[in-house]
C-alpha cells in the first residue's frame, strides 16, 4: 500500500498512512518517510500497532538513538534505555505524587525543542501514546522555518550571527520550579546559533525555545526579551496545530524545524503513557558511540527541585 500524505496546515504537518511500520522497512521507504519529513516537519501516524520493541527498530532507521540517563540504585519503568518516559507514572505503573517529578514536567508544558540543552542536538522524536486521559494531553507544534521566513528583513540581519545559550535547568526554572540563576550557570550550558538551515530542506528555521536563556553578547535584559518575542512570534496560530492523541498513535516531529510542548490534563488524576525514542543530529543509521550518553553527566547534578532519577530510585 503506498504511503498517503494528508496535510494538516498548507505548509506544516501531515497524517500518514500506508507504512507499516511494525516491520522492517526497505531503504525506499525510509526514504518515503525522510522525504515527508523534509517537507512537513511533522508526521502523524494513527494505529500504528507498535511497541516498545517495534518502535525502537524502526527509530533506528533515522540515526543514533540517544539514551536516558543512568544512575546506580535507579530503578525504571520501562525497559530499555533507548525510551524516554514521557508519562505522570511512578515505577510501579501509578500516577506519580513526588513534587519533584511533577515540577519537572511542568517544563514540558512550555515551547520547547527536545535537548536543545545538549551540545549534541536531536533530529528526529518519535513519540508513541500507550495510555492517554479520557481528555486533554493534545501536543502543540510550531513550524520555525515558516516563522523565520515571516520575519522583517532588519530582525533577520540582527539574528543572523547570533548565538543562544541553552539551559535544561532554565526551562524548569521558567515554569516555576525553585533554581537560581547561580545554579543553572554552574551546570552545563548548550550554545546554538539562533538560525541555521535545515539541511533536509535547505530552507533557514529558527532554533529557540523554552531553554534558550540569553543571546551570547547580548544584555541579558534585551537578550531574554528577544527570545520571547521570538517564541511568541513562532507560535502565533498560522504557525501551530495541536494534535489530539489515540492510544497506537505515533508522532515524529524534526526538532531543527519545529517547536513543541505538551497539553494540560488532569495529570493528578488520570494516567497518561507515552514513550520518546530520540535521534542524534547528524548520525547514520544503526550507528554505536563509544561511551555513556551526556545525558548521565548533565542528570546527575538536577537541582533538588526537579531531581526526577532521585524520585525514581525512591520509586514515588
Amino acid at each position: 500500500m503506498p504511503l498517503k500524505i494528508e496535510p494538516i496546515l498548507p505548509r506544516f504537518g501531515a497524517i500518514c498512512t500506508g507504512l507499516d511500520l511494525t516491520r522492517k522497512l526497505s531503504l525506499e521507504e525510509v526514504k518515503l518517510v525522510t522525504d515527508a519529513m523534509d517537507m512537513w516537519g511533522v508526521t502523524v501516524w494513527p494505529e500504528t500497532g507498535l511497541n516498545d520493541e517495534t518502535q525502537i527498530a524502526f527509530s533506528r532507521n533515522f540515526g543514533y538513538l540517544e539514551r536516558v540517563p543512568w544512575r546506580a540504585g535507579v530503578n525504571y519503568r520501562l525497559p530499555y534505555r533507548e525510551l524516554f518516559d514521557a508519562s505522570n507514572l511512578n515505577i510501579e505503573g501509578n500516577i506519580t505524587q513526588d513534587p519533584s517529578a511533577l515540577q519537572y514536567r511542568k517544563g514540558d508544558r512550555l515551547w520547547h525543542t527536545d535537548s536543545a540543552f545538549m551540545e549534541k542536538r536531536t533530529s528526529y522524536s518519535m513519540l508513541l501514546a500507550h495510555q492517554l486521559p479520557p481528555e486533554g494531553g493534545e501536543t502543540g507544534f510550531a513550524d520555525t522555518r515558516s516563522a523565520y521566513d515571516d520575519l522583517p528583513q532588519e530582525l533577520k540581519d540582527l539574528l543572523e550571527d547570533k548565538v543562544g545559550i541553552n539551559s535544561l535547568w532554565w526551562s524548569r526554572k521558567m515554569a516555576g520550579a525553585d533554581i537560581s540563576d547561580e545554579e543553572i550557570y554552574e551546570r552545563p550550558l548548550a550554545k546554538h546559533p539562533l538560525v541555521h538551515v535545515h539541511k533536509g530542506s535547505g530552507c533557514k528555521a529558527l532554533f529557540i525555545a523554552a531553554h534558550t536563556m540569553d543571546i551570547e553578547g547580548m544584555d541579558k535584559t534585551e537578550g531574554r526579551a528577544l527570545i520571547r518575542q521570538l517564541i511568541e512570534h513562532c507560535t502565533q496560530p498560522q504557525y501551530v496545530f495541536e494534535h489530539s492523541w489515540s492510544v497506537g498513535d505515533m508522532v515524529i516531529w524534526d526538532n531543527l524545524c519545529t517547536m513543541h510542548r505538551a497539553g494540560e490534563y488532569a495529570y493528578d488524576l488520570y494516567k497518561r503513557d507515552l514513550r520518546r525514542t530520540t535521534v542524534r543530529e547528524g548520525t547514520e543509521p544503526h550507528m554505536l558511540e563509544s561511551g555513556d550518553d551526556p545525558f548521565t553527566e548533565l542528570f546527575s547534578s538536577s537541582p533538588k527541585s526537579v531531581d526526577i532519577q532521585s524520585a525514581r530510585a525512591a520509586g514515588r
